[in-house]
């Protein structure tokens, strides 16, 4: 770390190191996945703007993840599809780091949004009496506000503790995107107080929130087991199994790729765990709402009707 270290200033993404005939099929299919992901989830939140009964404490929260997942497929999507057609992959170094803040921004939004979700199924079917007081409109603006928030802050933090170390090469990031664990390895110092803030934050994060919605929903599961009504329990597991759909498929996929040990997943692999909570989960979100809705159905019935009338 003497005289001779040069300072990078653009670093290239090798992505998915495949035949380039392979690469025009994935840029094809990615930009199908891509466009879906976008035209799902602004139909989920249209729905939610134009139909008043679904102007609840739930589709508030649903309307944050569809934002959520448009945000994230769009912070890394462009830019694998651009590299896909394009042989010169390189991206510059700053907008490399904003990438890597954004990612870490929308995610950590994304987990604390689903907890809020959880808690407001916890209250809606365990306090159905207290549901209007508890999840008034200005607790879940507060919640909502700080979830955001937050997840910048914490973001924040992992961009200062990467930007006080010294890059100095490889100028190649193995990832499709500036991923943090693949823009650590381009530093020429210690990274292991970043990995242990990493790590702290995966704790924080991705595990505590993971254990919040399983007690959650197993006291939920347990009143609903109480309820009389056929259909009032058919209603309940309806609404909730769509959101543990999407609790599974986010944390599951995330706890893998950050707290797994590294030894196990090769590079390409966590590519492919990437991809998956970067563009599949964002895809599938507005499919396991719409499909497992009754009521963002019959919402999207009732805007068709009139948009026929007009």
């Amino acid at each position: 770390m003497g005289g001779n270290q040069t300072w990078i200033t653009q670093v290239t993404l090798l992505g998915f190191q495949v035949d380039p005939a392979l690469e025009g099929f994935l840029c094809g299919l990615f930009s199908v996945f891509y466009t879906f992901t976008l035209l799902g989830n602004g139909i989920i939140l249209g729905i939610i703007c134009l139909d008043p009964r679904l102007h609840t404490p739930m589709y508030f929260f649903l309307s944050h993840l569809a934002v959520l997942d448009m945000s994230y497929a769009s912070n890394n999507v462009p830019k694998m599809l651009a590299n896909l057609v394009n042989q010169r992959r390189t991206i510059s170094f700053v907008p490399c780091l904003m990438q890597t803040f954004l990612y870490l921004a929308f995610a950590a939004t994304e987990c604390l949004i689903l907890v809020a979700m959880s808690y407001d199924r916890y209250v809606a079917i365990c306090h159905p009496l207290h549901y209007a007081v508890i999840m008034s409109w200005r607790v879940c603006t507060i919640l909502a506000a700080a979830s955001w928030m937050f997840s910048s802050l914490l973001s924040l933090v992992h961009l200062v503790l990467i930007l006080r170390l010294p890059f100095c090469g490889p100028h190649e990031v193995n990832h499709f995107f500036c991923e943090i664990l693949s823009v650590l390895k381009l530093a020429c110092a210690d990274t292991r107080l970043n990995q242990l803030c990493i790590f702290a934050a995966c704790v924080f994060i991705l595990v505590g929130p993971l254990c919040w919605v399983l007690v959650s929903y197993t006291r939920i599961l347990l009143a609903i087991l109480r309820i009389q009504s056929g259909e009032g329990r058919r209603k309940a597991f309806s609404t909730c199994s769509s959101h543990l759909c999407v609790v599974g498929l986010f944390f599951g996929s995330a706890i893998v790729m950050y707290m797994a040990p590294q030894s196990r997943h090769p590079e390409e692999q966590q590519k492919i765990l990437s991809l998956f909570y970067s563009l599949f989960n964002p895809m599938l979100n507005p499919l396991i709402y719409s499909l497992r809705n009754a009521e963002v159905k019959g919402a999207l019935r009732r805007v068709l009707r009139k948009e026929r009338l007009i």
